[in-house]
C-alpha cells in the first residue's frame, strides 16, 4: 500500500517526520549546538552528495506492489541528486537475484530491495553488503540480519490487531456475536501474523467468537469465489474482516450478489476503492487497516541518508536506524479525509 510522499513524510504513515532530517540536539550554548550540528549531520530536502540508489522492487501485478513502485520512483524524483536505477521488477527469485547482481555490478551506492522472497534473497543481500553497497531491505525481511544495513516494512501482527480490536469495539454491546475471516495466502508467514493478530485482539471479547474462515489469494478472483463460500456456509454473522483490498472488491461483489448486509466489512491495505467506499457509506465495508506502500518512499529518504552518511530528523543518533516498523491505521468514515490522498489504485 500508501503513498506519502504526502506531505514529505519520511516514515509515511507512522508519522514520522522527515521533509526535514535532524538538524542538530537543540542547547543554550551556542557552542554546544554548533557542535551537535557538526557531529550528526543530517539529511534535509537542500541537494546533498549525489547518490545511485539500485532499486529491486516487485511485478506490478497487485494494487499494493504496483504503489510501492510508484512511491519509490516517485520519492527519488524529489531529490535532484539522487539517480535511481531501477529494475523491471519480478516475482521469480533468480530472475531477481540476478538483476539485483546486475545493480551490485553497477556499483550503485545504496541498494532498496523488496525481495519476492526473503529467505531466498537472503545471499544476495549478504553479497551486497560485502562489496559495501549497503541494503536497504523493504517489508519482506532477509533470513539474515548481516543481509541489510536498514529494514523498513509494515506491521503484519498489528494490522490484525487493530482489525481486531475496531471490529471488537463496535460489537463489544452484542452477545453472541459472530466474525468471520477472508485471509490471504496461507503460506506465507504474513497471513499468519495477521490472523494470530486478529485472533489475539479478539481474546479480548468474551462475546465475539470466530466462526469461518476461508484464505483467498489477493486476487479479485479468489476474494469473490472464497466470499461466496463463507456466505454460502454462514447464514448469519456480525462481521468480517478481509485481508486484502485488491481480494475485497472480489468479495464485496459477492456479498452483493447474495443481498447479505447484515454485519460490517473491514478491510486491509488501504486501496482507493476501500477509501471511496467507506467515504460513500452505501456498503458493508465501514474500515480498512493500512498497510502502507509509502514505506517505499521511506525505504528512498533512507537510502539517500545512508548515501550521505547523515541522520534523520527527529532523532539523535548520527546513524539511521536498523528497523522501522510503519503503523497500521484503522481508517473509518469519521477520519476518512486524513488518510484518502494515501488510497493507491
Amino acid at each position: 500500500m500508501p503513498e506519502t510522499s504526502r506531505r514529505g513524510l519520511l516514515f509515511g504513515t507512522a508519522a514520522v517526520s522527515a521533509g526535514a532530517f535532524l538538524t542538530a540536539c537543540t542547547s543554550n550554548e551556542p557552542k554546544e549546538k554548533a557542535a551537535a550540528q557538526t557531529n550528526a549531520p543530517a539529511a534535509d530536502d537542500a541537494p546533498g552528495k549525489p547518490v545511485t540508489i539500485g532499486f529491486a522492487g516487485p511485478q506490478a501485478d497487485h494494487g499494493w506492489l504496483n504503489a510501492i513502485n510508484v512511491n519509490a520512483k516517485s520519492r527519488a524524483e524529489k531529490y535532484s541528486e539522487v539517480t535511481l536505477e531501477i529494475t523491471e521488477g519480478s516475482n521469480d527469485t533468480a530472475a531477481q537475484i540476478g538483476q539485483v547482481k546486475t545493480l551490485i555490478n553497477k556499483k550503485v551506492d545504496v541498494l532498496v530491495i523488496l525481495p519476492a522472497d526473503g529467505k531466498a534473497l537472503t545471499q544476495v543481500g549478504l553479497e551486497a553488503m560485502k562489496a559495501g553497497i549497503p541494503v536497504v531491505n523493504l517489508d519482506r525481511i532477509f533470513a539474515s540480519p548481516q543481509a541489510y544495513r536498514c529494514w523498513v516494512g509494515g506491521d503484519n501482527y498489528g494490522m490484525g490487531l487493530n482489525a481486531g480490536h475496531y471490529i471488537g469495539e463496535q460489537l463489544k454491546g452484542k452477545s453472541n456475536a459472530k466474525v468471520v475471516e477472508l485471509a490471504g495466502i496461507d503460506n506465507l508467514e504474513l497471513t499468519k501474523q495477521r490472523s494470530q493478530g486478529f485472533a489475539d485482539a479478539l481474546k479480548n471479547y468474551s462475546n465475539i467468537k470466530l466462526v469461518a474462515r476461508q484464505a483467498a489469494d489477493f486476487t479479485v478472483e479468489s476474494g469473490q469465489a472464497k466470499m461466496a463460500q463463507l456466505l454460502q456456509a454462514q447464514k448469519q454473522f456480525d462481521a468480517l474482516w478481509n485481508h486484502d483490498d485488491d481480494q475485497g472488491v472480489g468479495a464485496l461483489r459477492a456479498i452483493e450478489q447474495a443481498g447479505r448486509d447484515e454485519f460490517i466489512m473491514v478491510g486491509g491495505a488501504g486501496a482507493k476503492s476501500a477509501m471511496d467506499a467507506i467515504k460513500a457509506g452505501n456498503s458493508v465495508l465501514k474500515a480498512t487497516v493500512l498497510y502502507p506502500p509509502t514505506m517505499a518512499a521511506s525505504a528512498i529518504d533512507l537510502a539517500r541518508a545512508l548515501g550521505q552518511g547523515k541522520g534523520v530528523s527527529g532523532l539523535s543518533e548520527m546513524e539511521i536506524p536498523t528497523s522501522l516498523t510503519l503503523y497500521s491505521a484503522v481508517v473509518t468514515k469519521e477520519n476518512i479525509d486524513q488518510y484518502l490522498p494515501t488510497g493507491f489504485s
